[in-house]
């Protein structure tokens, strides 16, 4: 790797994989969760996902660029630590909060990586590129406060806090 051009690249495919790894997961989290604020939180999350691919693909249209060929293995991680959360039986809240916390960590790596993509492409004078990636990282934050509002608002407050509290 020897430019900024292709390291923006390289991030761009990578991003673009853990997204599409993303539409994958957050149907069965929303499946699983009890709360209904929760459910809708991960719907409304794959909706946005999928214009988050759709942004990327634009991107790639503009820097000429193809998105398909890598992994992401942080991503992968982190949907395979959230399939443990899936795989639990308890209370519905206390697994709330677990999907909450998995889904807090998978918005918390994509804040990382947009932002990182962010300040590239403002260095390579990308302006048309670094809008669509602000709009996109601005969506993740929104959606990382939402799980944070629903987890504190609700979910927390529900969930027994040791084995007597059942």
């Amino acid at each position: 790797m020897d430019s900024l051009s292709e390291l923006l690249e390289d991030e761009l495919k990578d991003i673009y994989n853990a997204e599409n790894q993303l539409t994958k997961a957050l149907p069965k989290m929303a499946k699983k969760a009890s709360s209904a604020a929760l459910k809708k939180a991960f719907t409304d999350h794959l909706g946005e996902t999928q214009g988050h691919i759709q942004r990327l693909e634009k991107i790639a249209g503009l820097l000429d660029i193809k998105l398909k060929g890598k992994v992401c293995h942080a991503m992968k991680g982190l949907v395979e630590e959230g399939k443990e959360v899936l795989e639990e039986d308890g209370d519905p809240s206390v697994i709330d909060a677990a999907l909450i916390g998995a889904a807090q960590r998978v918005e918390h790596y994509e804040m990382a990586a947009y932002g990182t993509v962010v300040a590239i492409a403002k260095q390579l004078k990308k302006a048309d590129v670094v809008a669509l990636l602000n709009q996109t990282l601005g969506e993740e934050k929104l959606t990382d406060a939402k799980l944070t509002k629903i987890s504190v608002g609700e979910v927390l407050k529900n969930a027994p806090a040791d084995e007597s509290d059942e």
